[in-house]
C-alpha cells in the first residue's frame, strides 16, 4: 500500500499548505501585512488569546520558510520586529481569495462582526 506521504509529499498543493497549516498561520501572516512591521509584543496582543509558546513557535516556522523576516535589535530592553519577505507578500492574495470566499458562503448569522474578525 502506498504511504500519503509517497504519493503527496512532492504536490505543489500540499506544500503550500504545509506552511499555512496550523491554526494561527494565516492570521499571524495577516496581522503582520497589516502592519507591514510589527514588534513581538503588539502582535501577541493583537492575537489574543494566543500562547506565547504558540506564537513564538509559528514564527519561527514561518521565518524558517522564508516567509516572515525577523529583526532582532541589540538594545535594553531587547526589541524584535516581523515584517512579510516578498514571498510571504504573495501569499496575501491567497489569503485574501480565502476571506472572500468564506464570507460568501458561511451560513446566514455565522458571520462575526468587523470586530471580532479580519476586514477588507
Amino acid at each position: 500500500m502506498e504511504k500519503f506521504s509517497d504519493k503527496y509529499e512532492k504536490c505543489p498543493m500540499y506544500y503550500a499548505m504545509s506552511i499555512l497549516e496550523g491554526k494561527w498561520k494565516w492570521i499571524i501572516l495577516w496581522k503582520i501585512s497589516e502592519s507591514k512591521v510589527i514588534r513581538y509584543n503588539r502582535l501577541k496582543e493583537m492575537l489574543q488569546p494566543i500562547a506565547h509558546k504558540t506564537l513564538s513557535q509559528q514564527l519561527k516556522e514561518l521565518e524558517r520558510n522564508n516567509i516572515i523576516h525577523r529583526e532582532q535589535y541589540n538594545q535594553v530592553p531587547p526589541k524584535v520586529e516581523y515584517s512579510l519577505t516578498s514571498e510571504g507578500e504573495t501569499l496575501i492574495p491567497i489569503l485574501s481569495l480565502m476571506y472572500q470566499w468564506g464570507k460568501e458562503h458561511i451560513k446566514p448569522g455565522e458571520a462575526l462582526d468587523g470586530e471580532s474578525c479580519l476586514s477588507l
